[in-house]
C-alpha cells in the first residue's frame, strides 16, 4: 500500500492531530491469504494524510472488515511509514449490522436527507450506536498526546465528542458533519435528538458545509436543549462553554483532477453525439430515477436530439446486500431498459449504463469529454462530483446542471440550477445546456473553475484547523463557571412569576454523600442559606428525600419547611399532610424483604428501614463485592414484589404503587399554590440521584430542574441543567434566598 512521503518535514509549532472517522484511510478486504489493504482514493484522505505526516498524529477508525474476519486473517497489516499512526477500532459483525448498517444508515442517513418515511426507529440500534461511539472515543483518548487536537468526522460518530469530553475534559475537540443537518421539525422526530445534540455540542467547533445547516443546528440547540444562541457570532452557549458553529464548504484536490483530465483528449469538434454524464453512488438520495425520467422527457419534447445525444450514468455499487438498495437497483435497471427500448435506433442508444467504480484517471477522462454534467441529488451535504467535473473542464466549455438541494449549490452559483424533483424543469435545463452559446458556457465554467481552485480540499483542511484553534482559545477564555451559566439562564425565567417553589433533595444535593446517612450533615453555610431562603417571602422551600420523613426533618431541623420523605409517600408541613394510603398493604413485604437482606452477610452492607420504603447500602463494602451485593439485594426485593430502584451504591425497595417524587412535588404545588400554580409560581427542583429523575420528568415543560453531578450521568438526565456538587447548590440557594433574580423582572 503506497503512502505519503516517508520522510516529511515535521511542524514542531503544530501539536499532533488525531483524526477520528468511521473508516481508516484505506480499504480492507478479507481474503483467504489474509486481510489486504488498498489506499482509499477520496479527497479527504489525500488532504488529511499529508497534514498528519507533517504534524504527526493518529488516524482512528474502523478497517471496514468485521473483527472476526480480521482475526481469521491474522490481523491488519497496518502501514508504519511517516509520522502518522493508525488506530483500528474493532467492530464485530453484530456491531456492523446494528451500528453501521442499522442506526447510522437506516436512521440518521435517511432522516438527515429528509427521507422521513425511510427512517427506522430502533432502540437496540441506538444502544449499539452509543456503545460503538464510546469505543471510538476511548481509542482516540488512548492515542492522543497532551496537546493534540481531536478532529471527529461525520454522522456515524455524533456522540464521540460527548464521551471524549467525559474522558478528557480539557481536550481540544473539533467536529465536522459531511451530510446535511436537517431543520428542527425534522430532526426532533428522532427520540434521541437531544443526546445527539449534546454529543456534537461537546466539541469546541462544530462545522458544516453550508450556512443553512449551521442555522438548523443552532435552532435545534435553542429549541430542544434550551441553549442560548448568538447567531451573529456563531456561538451556542452549552453547559458553561462557548461552542463555535461555522460553515466550511469542503473542496476537492482540484490540481490533481486538472492534471488527470489534461492527459485525455478534448471533445472532438464537428458533428458528433453530445455527451451528458451522471456519476453517483447507488443511493436513493441521488435522484437517479428522476434524472432518467428527465432524459426521457428531453427526447419526448425535443425529438431533434434523438440520435444526437447520449447520457452516460456511472453507478458505483453501494450496500448491495440491503433490501432497499437492491430494489432501487432493480428499478433503475428496468427504467434504463425501458427508455433504451423505446428510443434506440441502429447504432445509437440514449443511455449508457455503467454499474461499477471507475479509477480516478478514467473518471477524469469521462468528465473532460462530457458536454454536460447532470448532478441532481434529491438532497446532498455537498456533492463533490459537481466540483470534480468543473475542475476537469480544462477547456472551459462544459455545462454543469446542479440540484439546488445540494450543498454545492451555495458555492457553484454559475451552474444551471434545477429542482431535482421537477422532471419537466430538468428536461428544460438539459435543452438549455445543450444549446447554450459557447461564450456563455465558457463564462460560466471559467468562474466555476476559479472558485473550485480557490477552495480546494487542502485549503479547506487548513482553514478548518485554524478555525478549530480559534474556537478552542475562545472556549477556554470565555469559560463560564457552571453555577454562573445556570443563574444566567434561570434569572429571566424566575423573574416572570412573583414567587418560586424551591424543591431540594438532601443526600448528595444539600449535603455530600457519606458512608452512613447519619454522617451526611448540613454545613453551617448550607444551614444559613436555607434559613435565609425560608425567610424570603416569595420563596417556598421544600425538602424532598428518600429518607424517612422523621429522619430528614431531624437532619434539616427547620420546623416551618415542607418535608417530603420516603420518595413522596410521606409529606408534612404548614398546611399540608399526607401518608399514602397504599403503603399499609405492603408493610409485610417490606418487613420480610428487610429480614432477607439482613441475612446476606456482605461485609459493609446494611439495611436501612424507613417505614414506607427500605434501602440496602454498600458504600462501605469493598469494591470487588459491591456489584454482586447489589444484584443479590435487588433479587430479594423483586422476589418480594417491591419496586426496585438503583441509586449511588444503594438499592431501594418501595411499594409498587404509581407514586414517586415527581407526583409528590406536583401534589405539594397544588396544595400550596392551587391547581393553577404554573401561572403563579416558578417550580425549581434540584436533585442528584436516579430517584430524582421522576421529579425532573414530572416538571418537564412546566418547571425547571437541576441535576447535581460532576458530569453528565451515564444514562443522561431529564434535568434542564447540571451543577457539579453541593457547594454549587449552596451558592444557588444563597442567590435565590437573596431574591437576586427579581432584578431581572421586566
Amino acid at each position: 500500500m503506497t503512502g505519503p512521503d516517508p520522510h516529511p518535514a515535521p511542524l514542531p509549532e503544530s501539536p499532533p492531530l488525531v483524526v477520528v472517522s468511521n473508516r481508516l484511510p484505506f480499504r480492507a478486504q478479507a481474503r483467504l491469504s489474509g486481510v489486504i489493504l488498498t489506499r482509499s482514493p477520496g479527497g479527504l484522505v489525500a488532504a488529511l494524510d499529508p497534514v498528519l505526516n507533517r504534524r504527526g498524529g493518529v488516524w482512528v477508525g474502523w478497517s471496514g472488515v468485521a473483527a472476526e474476519d480480521v482475526q481469521r486473517g491474522g490481523g491488519l497489516p497496518l502501514p508504519t511509514h511517516g509520522l502518522v499512526r493508525y488506530e483500528p477500532v474493532p467492530l464485530s459483525a453484530h456491531d456492523v449490522t446494528m451500528f453501521y448498517a442499522g442506526f447510522a444508515n437506516r436512521t440518521l442517513w435517511p432522516l438527515f436527507h429528509y427521507f422521513v418515511s425511510r427512517t427506522r426507529i430502533d432502540d437496540a440500534a441506538w444502544r449499539a450506536y452509543e456503545r460503538v461511539n464510546e469505543r471510538f472515543a476511548r481509542a482516540a483518548a488512548h492515542r492522543r498526546g497532551p496537546d493534540s487536537m481531536v478532529w471527529v468526522h461525520d454522522y456515524q460518530l455524533l456522540r464521540v465528542p460527548h464521551y471524549l469530553r467525559r474522558i478528557a475534559p480539557q481536550c481540544p475537540i473539533a467536529f465536522f458533519l459531511h451530510v446535511p443537518f436537517p431543520a428542527a421539525d425534522v430532526f426532533r422526530i428522532l427520540p434521541w435528538a437531544r443526546p445527539l445534540l449534546r454529543g456534537m455540542l461537546a466539541a469546541d467547533l462544530v462545522g458544516f458545509h453550508v450556512p443553512s445547516y449551521a442555522q438548523h443546528f443552532c435552532t435545534c440547540a435553542e429549541r430542544l436543549l434550551g441553549c442560548e444562541v448568538n447567531r451573529a457570532a456563531g456561538i451556542v452557549y452549552f453547559e458553561g462553554r462557548e461552542v463555535t458553529v461555522e460553515s466550511h464548504p469542503i473542496g476537492i484536490d482540484a490540481a490533481l483532477m486538472e492534471r488527470l483530465a489534461a492527459q485525455h483528449p478534448a471533445r472532438a469538434p464537428g458533428e458528433r453525439v453530445a455527451e451528458i454524464l451522471g456519476v453517483d453512488r447507488l443511493d436513493y438520495t441521488k435522484g437517479i430515477h428522476e434524472r432518467l425520467l428527465a432524459v426521457e422527457r428531453l427526447l419526448e419534447r425535443y425529438s431533434g436530439y434523438r440520435g444526437k445525444v447520449a447520457f452516460t450514468q456511472v453507478l458505483v455499487p453501494s450496500r448491495e446486500r440491503v433490501a432497499e438498495y437492491t430494489e432501487l437497483k432493480r428499478e433503475l435497471d428496468e427504467t434504463v431498459g425501458r427508455i433504451n427500448g423505446r428510443f434506440s435506433e441502429r447504432g445509437w442508444s440514449p443511455i449508457r449504463y455503467l454499474f461499477r467504480s471507475l479509477p480516478p484517471d478514467e473518471l477524469a477522462g469521462l468528465y473532460r469529454q462530457s458536454d454536460v454534467a447532470l448532478v441532481t441529488p434529491l438532497r446532498d451535504g455537498m456533492n463533490l462530483v459537481a466540483k470534480e467535473y468543473v475542475a476537469a473542464q480544462v477547456d472551459d466549455d462544459g455545462v454543469l446542471i446542479l440540484s439546488e438541494l445540494a450543498g454545492a449549490a451555495d458555492e457553484l452559483q454559475e451552474a444551471v440550477s434545477v429542482n431535482p424533483f421537477d422532471v419537466e424543469a430538468v428536461a428544460t435545463a438539459l435543452h438549455r445546456a445543450l444549446s447554450m452559446p459557447v461564450d456563455e458556457r465558457r463564462a460560466r465554467m471559467s468562474a466555476l473553475r476559479e472558485r473550485v481552485r480557490g477552495n480546494d480540499v487542502h485549503r479547506w483542511v487548513g482553514r478548518f484547523l485554524e478555525a478549530a484553534d480559534r474556537a478552542v482559545a475562545r472556549a477556554r477564555a470565555a469559560a463560564v463557571p457552571p453555577l454562573e451559566a445556570v443563574r444566567r439562564r434561570l434569572a429571566p425565567w424566575l423573574a416572570e412569576r412573583p414567587a418560586v417553589a424551591l424543591f431540594l433533595d438532601y443526600d448528595g444535593t444539600l449535603a455530600p454523600l457519606a458512608p452512613k446517612p447519619a454522617d451526611a450533615v448540613l454545613s453551617d453555610g448550607m444551614r444559613e442559606a436555607l434559613e435565609q431562603a425560608a425567610r424570603t417571602p416569595n420563596v417556598d422551600v421544600v425538602i424532598v428525600s428518600g429518607r424517612g420523613l422523621a429522619d430528614v426533618r431531624a437532619m434539616v431541623g427547620m420546623p416551618n419547611l415542607v418535608y417530603v420523605g420516603n420518595h413522596g409517600f410521606e409529606i408534612e408541613g404548614p398546611g399540608i399532610s399526607l401518608r399514602h394510603a397504599g403503603v399499609d398493604g405492603y408493610r409485610a413485604a417490606l418487613d420480610a424483604a428487610a429480614a432477607d437482606l439482613d441475612t446476606l452477610g456482605v461485609a459493609g452492607g446494611w439495611v436501612e428501614r424507613k417505614g414506607a420504603t427500605l434501602s440496602y447500602h454498600v458504600r462501605e463494602t469493598p469494591d470487588p463485592l459491591r456489584a454482586g451485593a447489589l444484584r443479590r439485594a435487588e433479587k430479594i426485593l423483586r422476589r418480594r414484589r417491591l419496586r426496585v430502584t438503583r441509586g449511588k451504591l444503594i438499592v431501594e425497595g418501595r411499594p409498587p404503587i404509581d407514586w414517586h417524587k415527581g407526583q409528590a412535588v406536583l401534589h405539594v404545588l397544588v396544595q400550596r399554590h392551587g391547581a393553577g400554580w404554573p401561572a403563579k409560581v416558578r417550580a425549581l427542583y434540584v436533585g442528584d440521584d436516579d430517584t430524582d429523575e421522576d421529579a425532573f420528568q414530572s416538571l418537564w415543560g412546566i418547571g425547571r430542574s437541576i441535576c447535581v453531578a460532576p458530569r453528565m450521568p451515564e444514562g443522561g438526565t431529564a434535568a434542564d441543567f447540571l451543577l457539579p456538587d453541593p457547594e454549587a447548590v449552596l451558592q444557588l440557594v444563597r442567590w435565590i434566598g437573596a431574591g437576586a433574580f427579581a432584578g431581572a423582572r421586566v
